[in-house]
């Protein structure tokens, strides 16, 4: 009976063990999503644009959406896009300040505003299929576009799905991903600036 409980004990404790640092963890990138989310909602209020911000943790790391919330505020939410994302990278990096400010911890927030970022991943997914099927006909390495991190690890993540692998060359604001033929290397050549940030890697680390 008292071999059972101590059984019973052992595997309670362990059990907690595990959980208490994915607990952490979550509490951790709830604060990030909430410290975020207050210097976001001043920022559009010293711009006077509206919009609602909604705080998620998606693939290990937080997540802060800002959408319109009326009509009209897509046109206006675009300034904090910019041309090709350049405006909303710079607001990233800003929030992610923001969170550094307050926790002393590094963030690796993802910000999106107005949905760009998931409609350039749909986009970016199908040019890496294309290259992937490219790669597969013809035997040879095809090069991408000039992408920011995020960019890239979308493009690597296509690319090792679809068991071929890749790589990131050249030096920012150039860099691009390389997407090669099976045979030329054993495993998937991702730099670990492209996998930590997007999303990414998101992405204001060097790829």
């Amino acid at each position: 009976m008292s071999e059972q409980h101590s059984n019973d004990s052992s595997q309670q404790s362990a059990e907690e063990a595990v959980s208490r640092p994915v607990s952490n963890t979550v509490s951790r990138l709830e604060e990030e999503g909430e410290i975020g989310a207050d210097y976001l909602e001043e920022l559009l209020d010293i711009a006077d644009l509206g919009g609602d911000i909604d705080i998620d943790i998606d693939h290990g790391r937080a997540s802060i959406a800002v959408v319109a919330s009326e009509e009209g505020d897509e046109r206006e939410l675009a300034d904090l896009v910019g041309r090709d994302g350049e405006v909303l990278e710079s607001v990233q990096e800003l929030t992610r300040l923001a969170v550094q400010a307050r926790t002393g911890n590094r963030s690796r927030l993802m910000l999106d505003i107005n949905g760009y970022r998931a409609d350039r991943r749909v986009e970016l997914t199908k040019v890496a299929q294309e290259a992937v099927t490219k790669v597969l006909t013809s035997g040879e390495a095809v090069s991408l576009e000039p992408m920011n991190p995020f960019e890239r690890k979308v493009c690597h993540d296509v690319v090792a799905a679809a068991g071929l692998v890749s790589e990131s060359e050249g030096a920012e604001p150039h860099r691009y991903v390389v997407v090669l033929p099976a045979d030329e290397n054993d495993e998937q050549a991702v730099d670990k600036a492209d996998v930590n940030d997007a999303a990414d890697d998101s992405a204001s680390e060097q790829a």
